[in-house]
């Protein structure tokens, strides 16, 4: 059966990494464009004379610098991030100094490549810069961008293009926010999911090894009873304990390593369905007493994860309960059959109850897994004589719950 991921099903950057790199191209040459613009583009980006060629070198470091850090900034982590970000702003704002003071050559400040590196730089801070160092650099980088415009002198239009760029610059803080909160829903659905996913395994873990364990300890006693009398068949029984000991092992293994994430994941790879009931009833079995025997009606194919493990723990539960507490059983009738829109899953036994009550807590955790896919348990006396646990799953889309 296929393995389901733990991890939200939209789509993430990282899944798509032909498209990132496009992205990030597409971004890196619309700078690049607009660094060629400033430096070439005349008197439309100055007001005044031609600028001073120092002034013109230093506003074309000031946007290479920016650009440099929108091609490093993927590389950098939630507190690099932010505190490059807030260097370089304090930089673009020591560059607004610098032309408001050399304000008598007409050296006008204008250009559009450092502003729109800064702006995409305030987008990625917000979307996940560390808070604390977030909350620093977010301010200073709204500043550079916004004083830019006015730093030589506040007019009309230097005043405009101000609230443009404000605009923008807003536009990208709210973006980098939404984003933000967005990827903390994301986190808090999937550590939910994943704890879901542990308690669920945590009770495979307690039935199969209940399982197990209750096959050894029969086997023992039967080993034990024939000791005297049947020395010859010591070696045989010691075997399959040490089989039932080993298979026990392994699916412990197995389960705790289910436990574990693979980068922050959790696999939901089924440790038994449908597909494994039959050598579930020939261990039972095997182990000596009651003979079981499993009847299958109709297709299991197409069913949900959800039913099918459910299935496999319904039968094995009912199984462990027949030998803790049937007396006298000979045989055991393990019955699955397919209706359109459910599945029914009948155990039943000819064996007497001893005093101990067969509603411990294996059928309850039993009835809670069955009634979280929409099912529903019944179990004991049959009109025949012994006991009968019957499961009803439903096995529909629209009845089957989606975790």
């Amino acid at each position: 059966m296929p393995a389901r991921s733990a991890a939200p099903t939209a789509t993430r950057w990282k899944d798509h990494p032909q498209l990132l790199v496009t992205v990030r191209l597409v971004l890196v040459v619309a700078l690049a464009g607009l660094v060629v613009l400033d430096w070439v583009g005349g008197d439309f980006y100055r007001i005044g004379g031609p600028d001073d060629s120092a002034l013109g070198i230093v506003k074309l470091g000031g946007a290479l610098l920016a650009i440099a850090l929108v091609v490093a900034s993927p590389r950098l982590g939630s507190r690099a991030l932010p505190a490059a970000g807030c260097a370089l702003a304090v930089v673009s704002l020591c560059i607004s100094v610098v032309l408001h003071v050399e304000m008598s050559v007409s050296s006008q400040a204008l250009g559009y490549a450092e502003p729109a590196a800064l702006v995409w730089i305030l987008l990625v801070v917000a979307r996940r810069g560390a808070p604390s160092w977030a909350a620093v650099a977010l301010p200073v980088l709204l500043m550079a961008i916004v004083l830019r415009p006015v730093s030589v002198s506040v007019r009309q239009s230097t005043t405009i293009l101000a609230l443009l760029f404000a605009l923008a610059a807003v536009t990208a803080l709210g973006t980098g926010l939404g984003m933000r909160l967005l990827l903390a829903d994301r986190r808090r659905q999937a550590a939910a999911l994943r704890l879901e996913q542990r308690t669920e395994f945590a009770r495979d873990l307690h039935d199969f090894v209940a399982h197990h364990v209750t096959g050894i300890v029969v086997q023992a006693q039967g080993a034990y009873a024939i000791a005297d009398r049947r020395p010859e068949l010591v070696p045989p029984a010691l075997r399959r304990i040490e089989q039932a000991g080993s298979e026990a092992l392994t699916s412990m293994r197995h389960m705790v390593g289910m436990l574990r994430d693979t980068d922050g994941e959790v696999a939901l790879t089924p440790l038994a369905g449908i597909g494994e009931l039959r050598s579930l009833v020939e261990e039972f079995s095997a182990v000596g007493g009651a003979r079981a025997r499993l009847d299958l009606e109709g297709t299991f194919d197409d069913l949900p994860v959800e039913v099918t493990t459910t299935a496999h723990r319904v039968v094995m539960e009912a199984l462990t309960n027949v030998r803790k507490h049937a007396h006298g059983c000979t045989e055991v009738r393990v019955r699955v059959y397919r209706s359109a829109e459910r599945l029914t899953v009948r155990v039943s036994d000819d064996g007497l109850p001893r005093h101990v009550s067969r509603n411990g807590f294996g059928l309850k955790g039993l009835a809670e897994r069955v009634g979280l896919i929409g099912g529903r348990v019944q179990a004991g006396p049959v009109t025949a004589g012994g006991w009968g646990v019957e499961a009803t799953l439903p096995v529909s889309a629209a009845g089957v719950a989606v975790r």
